[in-house]
């Protein structure tokens, strides 16, 4: 009798592990960017580079005219790039996905489709309640962009404006120094023969060690104070040069602060910046020193601080100019712009190729952990307790 043939090898006859396969078929995005109307906001959240990657991947644009206009991209570069223009903001609105800098308000969310995805800032401190019930009754997935994380743990989204907002005050105290701005005449710049600048930075974070990159490379001489002697180690070794760092001893901040001639709070709280300097530190400041507070829109470090804005972007208190503005970036709108793209892009580009949201979610741990609404239910704790909304984990809503 003949051996009989079997139809399969040894190998295929063995045991295998069960591999469970998440088919990936990619997707097409069709993407809306409305006009920013929130105040003194001119950043755009694509800029028409990126416009143009999305479209040759095989993705839809739809930009309200004129979205760029105040990081001065024209509504010519965007329909070059590929982008469809529309004059009507509720058929942006109308879009699957929507792209913002700032959260969308109440009337802009009546506007959105049920079960849109929406992917803006947050903003967590200025919400209300109502947002969230908003969004709940629209069944929408929303993404905050300042809660994303990449691969090493860090907050991109929050790190690149950080850079541009430690940078920046370096800048705009030089600005207020010169006697063009009334200050008192003082130049950043190591100049033969001049003592230099006197800079003191509170917090040794992104904000702060961007600050201390440019007031140094500017010449002037730098003090950094934070509690966490791991980040003025950090600090440090990111600089590539040992520079004068402290913790918050009050005896020797007071000290630097009657020497200094430009004050820069970058220090954040949980909930609430602390405040580090008190007013008796301030009024025994220089006359005609500059203070920067960064931390401002989380309540700012300085007792002495109080919100100010683009237009009317400090006040003088006991001889010291206060610079409050809690929006820096927004200054410098491209920048910023280009800056928020460049994470943008790659996500979106990501999203496109694992076939839609709910894919990307599955495999990007990051990007789930920026994820608050997932189909109209509240995924984020912090979110929960903070307004008192019943919350769930979106582990086990996305499996």
């Amino acid at each position: 009798m003949s051996k009989s043939l079997s139809p399969f090898t040894k190998l295929q006859l063995l045991p295998q592990e069960e591999t469970l396969e998440v088919l990936k078929q990619k997707g097409e995005l069709f993407i809306g960017i409305p006009k920013e109307t929130a105040y003194q906001e001119k950043r755009v959240c694509l800029t028409p580079d990126a416009v143009s990657a999305l479209v040759t991947n095989g993705h839809r644009i739809l930009l309200e005219s004129g979205a760029g206009k105040g990081a001065n991209f024209s509504d010519k570069d965007y329909s070059e790039a590929g982008a469809e223009i529309s004059k009507d903001a509720a058929k942006v609105y109308g879009c699957p996905i929507i792209l913002k800098v700032e959260p969308p308000t109440l009337e802009q969310i009546r506007l959105i489709n049920p079960q849109t995805i929406l992917i803006s800032a947050l903003q967590l401190k200025t919400q209300s309640k109502k947002y969230f019930e908003a969004l709940a009754a629209k069944r929408i997935t929303a993404l905050a962009f300042e809660f994303i994380r990449d691969e090493d743990g860090a907050y991109p989204a929050v790190r690149s404006l950080s850079e541009i907002a430690g940078t920046a005050s370096v800048l705009i105290a030089s600005e207020l120094l010169s006697n063009v701005n009334s200050g008192n005449g003082l130049m950043f710049g190591n100049i033969s023969g001049v003592p230099p600048v006197e800079v003191v930075i509170l917090g040794a974070g992104t904000v702060g060690e961007f600050a201390a990159r440019s007031a140094i490379g500017l010449g002037a001489n730098v003090k950094v104070f934070d509690n966490s002697i791991t980040k003025l180690r950090c600090i440090q070794t990111n600089l590539g040069r040992t520079i004068f760092t402290s913790t918050l001893q009050p005896k020797n901040l007071s000290k630097a602060l009657k020497r200094c001639d430009v004050a820069i709070g970058a220090v954040r709280g949980k909930n609430r910046a602390p405040v580090i300097v008190g007013e008796t530190m301030v009024e025994n400041m220089k006359s005609g020193a500059v203070i920067i507070d960064v931390s401002i829109d989380m309540g700012g470090c300085f007792e002495t601080s109080e919100v100010t804005t683009h237009k009317n972007p400090t006040f003088v208190k006991h001889g010291v100019t206060h610079y409050c503005v809690p929006n820096i970036p927004a200054r410098y709108s491209r920048s910023a712009s280009i800056s928020i793209s460049n994470i943008f892009t790659p996500y979106l580009l990501k999203i496109g190729e694992e076939g839609g949201l709910e894919n990307s979610l599955r495999f990007d741990r990051g990007l789930k952990n920026g994820l608050y609404f997932y189909h109209g239910i509240l995924t984020n704790k912090s979110v929960g307790e903070w307004f008192d909304l019943k919350h769930s984990d979106i582990n086990l809503l996305i499996f």
